[in-house]
C-alpha cells in the first residue's frame, strides 16, 4: 500500500491512487515482490509500482496519465510467462508500472445461443473454463498453468496448449476484443460475429503483441459443445516415425475426434516416475518414445474407434504397446505424466529450453537432426524433447550433464539455442511456437524474421504507442 513518504518521494503515486485507491498501488518491495520476478526464477526486475485497476475505465484513465507523464507501463497477468514479456525493469530500468490486470475478473455475459462467453482480462483460465462448463459448453484451451495464468494473458502471448490440433491457437479462439492504447482510448469491439468483413481485422494485432500495442481488457471468446465421451490411450512406439504415421492414422480413421496427440520420450517419462508424488510407468515394458491420445465424440462409439486405431496401429507395425485409461483416475493419471514433466525437470539440473515449432511432416526430421547436434556441442547433456506434434510444436529441452555445474552449463544458452535454432529455421520453424518472444528471445528474432516483417511491426509499434511506454524493450 502506499504511504504518504511514498507520494512525497513521486507525485505520481497519488495521482495513480486518485484513479484505483491507494490500497491499490503497491510502493512496499514485501508487497511488489510476487510481481517482479516469474516461477522459474530466471528473471527479476524492479518496478516504480505496481497498480491494480479493477475496471476498463480505471485502466484507460492510467494509460491516459502515463502518456501524459511518459511513464513506461508494464501489462501483467498472471505472471506465468516464460520468456520474461511480463517482468519489468530488467537491468538497471526502475521507472517502470506494472499494471496488473488479476482484479478484472468477471464473467461479463455468457450467451449460449451463440456460443460465445465475455469475459475479463484478469479471469484465470480455469475459471474461463469452469464457467464454460456451468453453462453447458468448453472452452478449450487447455495449459499447465491454467489455475494460475488469465485469458489476458494467455491472448496476448497468443498461447497454444494441447488442444490446437483440434481447436487451434488462442487467437482461433476469440471473436472480438475490448483494448485499451498507449493514449488512454478504448478500442471497443467485443463483436460475437462470425462473419465481419468491415475493414481491417484488429483483434488480431493485439493477440500475440505481449502488450507493446495496446491492453487487453476484455474478450468474446468462444464456446463450444462438450464432447459426450473422452477416451485415452497411453502408447509406447520406437521412434518419431512411428509417431507421426499413428498421427496420421488417427486422423483418417477418427478425423476431428483427434483431440490430442502428445509425443515424449523415454527419458522424459523417467523424470516424471522418478520424481513425481503418486506416478508411475503406465506400460509394462520400456519404450523409446510416448504418445498420449485423446478421441473426444459427440456421440457414443468413441471407444470403439480407439481401439480402431490402436488395433491398426498394431497390425502396422506402429505401436509397441498401449493402455487405454478404465476410469477418469487413470485418465488423470496419464495426463499427469505429461502435464508434470515442465515442473519436475529442475530435479535433473539446469534445463536450457527450446519452445520450437517445424512442419508436422519434419518433426521427426528435427529430432533425428538436433539429437546429434547437441550431442557434439555438449556431450553428455540428456535431452528431454515433448510436445504438441499434432501441430509441430515441440519442447526441445536439453538436461545439463551429470556432474556439471549448473550455473556453467546456464551461461551457455545462447550457444545452445543456435545449434538447435540453426536445424529449426533450415526446416523453415519458428523459434517461438507458443511462448512469445518477450526479453529472452527478443535479440534472436531480428536473425530469424523476415527483414520486412520486422519493418512493419516497428510501423505498426510507432503508430499504436509512439511514446514507446507500452512494455518497453520486449519484442523490439
Amino acid at each position: 500500500m502506499t504511504t504518504a513518504a511514498d507520494v512525497a518521494a513521486d507525485p505520481l503515486l497519488s495521482r495513480l491512487a486518485a484513479i484505483v485507491g491507494e490500497r491499490h498501488v503497491l510502493r512496499e518491495a514485501g508487497d511488489m515482490a510476487a510481481y517482479l520476478a516469474e516461477p522459474r526464477d530466471l528473471f527479476h526486475g524492479h518496478a516504480r509500482c505496481v497498480v491494480r485497476p479493477g475496471s476498463t475505465a480505471e485502466v484507460a484513465a492510467i494509460l491516459k496519465l502515463c502518456a501524459e507523464t511518459d511513464t513506461p507501463v508494464v501489462p501483467q497477468g498472471g505472471n506465468t510467462g516464460l520468456v520474461g514479456g511480463q517482468i519489468p525493469g530488467q537491468g538497471s530500468r526502475k521507472d517502470e508500472v506494472v499494471l496488473s490486470l488479476k482484479r478484472m475478473d468477471k464473467v461479463r455475459e455468457t450467451d449460449p445461443a451463440s456460443m460465445t462467453m465475455t469475459v475479463e482480462a484478469g479471469l484465470t483460465l480455469l475459471a474461463v473454463q469452469e464457467a464454460a462448463e456451468k453453462a453447458g459448453a468448453l472452452f478449450p484451451l487447455s495449459l499447465a498453468a491454467e489455475g494460475s495464468c488469465t485469458i489476458g494473458g494467455n491472448l496476448s502471448t497468443n498461447a497454444g496448449g494441447t488442444a490446437v490440433l483440434a481447436y487451434g491457437n488462442a487467437r482461433d479462439l476469440v471473436t472480438g476484443l475490448e483494448v485499451v492504447l498507449a493514449d488512454g482510448r478504448v478500442l471497443s469491439n467485443l463483436s460475437k460475429l462470425k462473419k465481419d468483413n468491415t475493414g481491417y481485422d484488429l483483434k488480431h494485432l493485439f493477440m500475440g503483441s505481449e502488450g507493446t500495442l495496446g491492453i487487453i481488457t476484455a474478450a468474446v471468446v468462444k464456446l463450444y459443445p462438450r464432447p459426450r465421451e473422452m477416451h485415452t490411450a497411453f502408447i509406447g512406439l520406437n521412434s518419431p516415425h512411428e509417431a507421426l504415421k499413428l498421427l496420421n492414422l488417427a486422423q483418417s480413421l477418427a478425423g476431428a475426434d483427434v483431440k490430442t496427440f502428445e509425443l515424449m520420450s523415454r527419458f522424459c517419462l523417467d523424470i516424471v516416475v522418478t520424481h513425481g508424488e503418486g506416478t508411475r510407468d503406465p506400460l509394462a515394458g520400456k519404450h523409446n518414445w510416448y504418445v498420449l491420445l485423446e478421441l473426444g465424440s459427440q456421440i457414443e462409439g468413441g471407444e470403439a474407434a480407439l481401439m480402431n486405431v490402436l488395433e491398426q496401429g498394431m497390425e502396422q507395425g506402429l505401436i509397441e504397446d498401449a493402455v487405454v485409461a478404465a476410469s477418469l483416475d487413470q485418465r488423470a493419471d496419464f495426463w499427469k505424466l505429461r502435464e508434470l514433466l515442465s515442473e519436475l525437470q529442475k530435479f535433473e539440473g539446469g534445463s536450457i529450453k527450446h519452445d520450437v515449432s517445424v512442419p508436422v511432416a519434419k518433426v521427426p526430421q528435427f529430432l533425428d537432426e538436433a539429437g546429434p547436434a547437441v550431442e557434439a556441442f555438449m556431450p553428455g547433456a540428456r535431452l528431454v524433447p515433448f510436445g504438441h506434434l499434432g501441430d509441430g510444436n515441440i519442447h526441445y529441452n536439453v538436461t545439463q550433464p551429470v556432474g556439471m555445474d549448473k550455473q556453467a552449463y546456464l551461461d551457455r544458452w545462447y550457444e545452445m539455442n543456435a545449434v538447435v535454432h540453426g536445424i529449426v529455421t533450415r526446416l523453415n520453424g519458428s523459434i517461438s511456437a507458443e511462448h512469445g518472444i518477450g526479453t529472452l528471445k527478443r535479440d534472436l528474432l531480428p536473425t530469424v524474421k523476415d527483414p520486412v516483417a520486422l519493418e512493419v511491426m516497428r510501423t505498426l509499434k510507432q503508430a499504436l504507442d509512439p511514446k514507446g511506454i507500452l512494455n518497453p524493450g520486449k519484442v523490439l
